[in-house]
């Protein structure tokens, strides 16, 4: 049987200090937030340096783009910033109760209707950030796109779920809201593209 060869992508996330493997440890019970999608990491190195006192995690699938992230990250001592390789259907197990806050940044839209349930706002991943948040009683997911069907059924899908939207903006550029951009929204924005902009809050209802 012929062995895999690690790619150089793998080995430099393999051998990285701050991956998350089999369990979470920050050395402090500050808060933690999560990226899904982290993509190249200018977001959450820029969440990381803004907030010492908050603890970050910055989750991507792609080999590729996570070991590029991390090339970035190691010109930095963050010890607030851990990554993990995964995809988010995947991570109950390992971040069950453990995230304060979710952040959805440019994620795929997946266009084609029959592929509805595979966008990261759908009810089917709404269910599994259920499982990951901390605290049950509330609930709060930061999202940005550049693409309008993709957010207003993400709108549709937070309220269906229970969610309230806290704060939303249809040009995120042109308002006073705390922001740190991602590669992807550097570009949108070099060609005038609008940045849509929402945090929706589930907070329990008392019985």
């Amino acid at each position: 049987m012929r062995m895999r060869t690690s790619s150089p992508a793998d080995e430099l996330i393999d051998n990285c200090d701050y991956l998350i493997k089999d369990s979470i440890d920050f050395k402090n019970d500050n808060r933690i937030c999560l990226e899904i999608g982290m993509g190249k990491g200018d977001f959450i190195i820029g969440m990381a340096l803004n907030n010492p006192d908050t603890n970050y995690i910055g989750m991507e699938m792609h080999s590729n783009v996570l070991s590029l992230a991390i090339k970035k990250i190691n010109e930095y001592n963050l010890d607030n910033l851990r990554i993990i390789r995964m995809d988010a259907k995947d991570s109950v197990d390992l971040l069950k109760d453990k995230i304060d806050t979710i952040f959805l940044n440019f994620s795929d839209p997946w266009p084609k209707k029959r592929h509805a349930k595979r966008r990261l706002t759908h009810e089917y991943y709404l269910g599994i950030y259920d499982e990951l948040f901390s605290n049950k009683n509330c609930k709060k997911i930061i999202m940005k796109t550049d693409n309008d069907d993709l957010f207003e059924f993400s709108l549709e899908s937070f309220k269906k779920y229970g969610y309230d939207i806290k704060e939303i903006s249809y040009d995120l550029h042109s308002e006073n809201i705390f922001n740190i951009m991602t590669e992807f929204e550097k570009k949108f924005s070099k060609k005038g593209i609008a940045i849509k902009y929402v945090k929706a809050v589930k907070i329990k209802k008392e019985e």
